[in-house]
């Protein structure tokens, strides 16, 4: 029963209840459990993509120890997250977009 780590981001009230309900706040939209089963975090995800499915507002991150995945970490996530994370030899990478050049006038 690896640790589950889940981070909110301009999300409505509703996500907030139901996960302090199960999980321990950390930090304002930081979630973590010490001991999640895969089935509990099969079932919290579903709830938070079929909210999230509905409201169509703000981005969500769940994460998780997997060793058969790169990196050695389980990872999903709804909505935009700030930065992409792309696996590249084993492990995850943070990929960002480069900003366009200013054009001279």
């Amino acid at each position: 029963m690896p640790m589950l780590v889940v981070v909110t981001r301009c999300v409505e009230g509703r996500y907030r209840g139901f996960l302090s309900s199960i999980m321990l706040e950390l930090a304002p939209g930081v979630y973590a459990h010490p001991r999640i089963s895969a089935g509990v975090r099969s079932r919290i995800w579903g709830v938070l993509s079929d909210w999230h499915g509905q409201l169509r507002q703000g981005s969500i991150v769940m994460t998780w120890i997997d060793s058969a995945a790169n990196g050695g970490l389980g990872l999903a996530t709804l909505g935009e997250p700030p930065k992409e994370i792309v696996s590249h030899n084993a492990m995850l990478l943070v990929r960002r977009a480069l900003p366009e050049p200013i054009s001279p006038v």
